[in-house]
């Protein structure tokens, strides 16, 4: 390991970006194909339909209750040594899913929990190192390629896992995914380790405050996940939503009474980093536009899922070309402007997919548009976004800041599809002859449609919700970096 004054001087270069953005597509280009490709498993691995969704599910659980303490962990002992760990976690994870025997649930599930650690090991520490050894221009194309990675990947993996599963097999995605994460492992290699510098004050672990946290995610999932098939009003949801409140209650008084706490609340006296952060979530929440358009054409229009996919090709290629663009952006005008025009440009696609009213033929071109913009606007804020977050809090604070920010994108796509797919579920049975002469075409499908548009209206309530939350927190101009 190179010693500490190298460390300081070290700047970061291609390899070490290629091997970040590598490790990155681990989880949001691979493990994410198990959105698409799940019916598939489940016919291949004979497992039942609820084991499945658990399956599907409990990576982004695993990754979105850890990531914070891991990134904590990774200040204090090493981001490029828990960055090694993560990619470590991936192979064995894909190992295990790859290797799954039919009918036996024990490897696949394992598997699935080990990616989500190995996501919440990548996430928060990549990000640090790029603030550890990218400076002003350099760290916001670095920031851009890495959000390539994520937000680019997790567009694709649906596509992707389709094509790899229709073709080859599923379980190749996975050897892959192993092949990918070994490149990644090799080039990072020999990064210089960056850590805060040691303290003599020793810190207790914060288990209370992680195990109160943990079983209120747990229980917030359930409820998400089940309330509609046990009953929103059903003993045991009320049950587990009084102890989701109970124990969220229980961690942030534990937070703001120790020194050691896993979420440091401090961070949000920074209005810059509050701001990016709230708008993030909000934005990740939008996400529910697409499990809404995309039924709503399957069930609605009778398209397939490969059909129905197509119309987000326009999403994917305009976030891909645009990324870049936001970094420009970033540097021009500061994170403020960018982050707006990404929010309304974001807020616009998702209107013109509320236009379920029209015939179906013309609703696949107005969604086909409204994606692409949808895309551009994603585009044009993710750079600038992830820039303002990072760039305003102290460096030893970067991998604890960068998990925060990172749990508000899982927990912010986790709640907007739920409360999405709820709303399109729950109203999709409302007697709704009264808005007959409002939708054109066919009458057999009304409900749906009208349950669709409903659903889309609060995601585009969350991206109003959004550019208020930047106009509030997040100042105009370049903000000053802080070391």
């Amino acid at each position: 390991m190179k010693n500490n004054v190298n460390a300081q001087e070290y700047q970061g270069n291609d390899k070490l970006l290629l091997g970040i953005v590598l490790g990155v597509i681990t989880f949001w280009l691979f493990a994410q194909t198990t959105l698409n490709i799940a019916p598939i498993m489940q016919t291949d691995l004979g497992i039942d339909v609820n084991t499945t969704n658990i399956a599907v599910s409990i990576t982004a659980l695993f990754s979105g209750i850890f990531i914070v303490v891991i990134g904590g962990l990774g200040d204090k002992f090493g981001r490029v040594k828990t960055t090694k760990i993560g990619l470590i976690l991936s192979i064995v994870g894909s190992l295990l899913i790859a290797a799954s025997p039919k009918g036996a649930t024990l490897f696949l599930m394992s598997g699935r929990i080990i990616q989500g650690l190995s996501a919440a090991c990548i996430m928060p520490s990549t990000l640090a190192i790029i603030k550890a050894y990218y400076d002003g221009a350099a760290r916001q194309r670095a920031i851009s390629f890495w959000s390539i990675g994520s937000w680019g990947g997790s567009r694709l993996s649906s596509l992707f896992g389709g094509i790899i599963a229709s073709t080859i097999g599923w379980r190749w995605i996975f050897w892959f995914s192993i092949a990918v994460a070994i490149l990644s492992y090799y080039l990072i290699t020999g990064t210089p380790e960056s850590k805060n510098p040691p303290s003599e004050k020793k810190e207790k672990f914060d288990y209370a405050g992680v195990l109160t946290f943990m079983i209120g995610m747990v229980a917030i999932n359930i409820v998400i996940g089940q309330g509609a098939r046990m009953g929103w009003l059903s003993p045991t949801i009320l049950a587990l939503v009084a102890v989701a409140i109970a124990s969220l209650y229980a961690f942030v008084r534990i937070e703001k009474s120790i020194e050691n706490s896993f979420i440091d609340f401090n961070l949000f006296k920074n209005k810059t980093y509050t701001g990016a952060t709230i708008s993030n979530f909000l934005l990740n929440g939008a996400a529910g536009t697409l499990i809404v358009t995309l039924t709503l054409v399957q069930l609605g229009a009778g398209l397939s899922s490969f059909q129905a996919g197509l119309l987000t090709i326009g999403y994917l290629i305009a976030i891909l070309l645009t990324i870049r663009v936001g970094e420009k952006l970033l540097q021009k005008w500061g994170a403020r402007k960018p982050m707006l025009l990404g929010c309304l440009i974001t807020g616009t696609g998702i209107f013109l997919n509320c236009f379920t009213f029209v015939l179906a033929e013309q609703y696949m071109v107005i969604s086909t548009i409204g994606f692409t913009l949808f895309g551009i606007g994603l585009g044009f804020y993710a750079t600038p976004s992830t820039d303002a977050a990072l760039s305003t809090v102290p460096a030893e604070k970067a991998g604890s800041a960068s998990g925060i920010y990172k749990m508000a994108s899982s927990l912010g796509a986790a709640l907007g599809v739920a409360i999405s797919a709820a709303l399109l579920t729950g109203l999709s049975g409302v007697d709704i002859s009264w808005a007959e002469g409002i939708f054109w075409g066919r009458a057999d499908n009304i409900s749906i449609r009208y349950a669709a548009a409903i659903a889309l209206l609060f995601n585009l309530v969350m991206v109003l919700t959004a550019i208020i939350s930047i106009l509030m927190t997040i100042p105009p101009g370049k903000p000053q970096a802080t070391k």
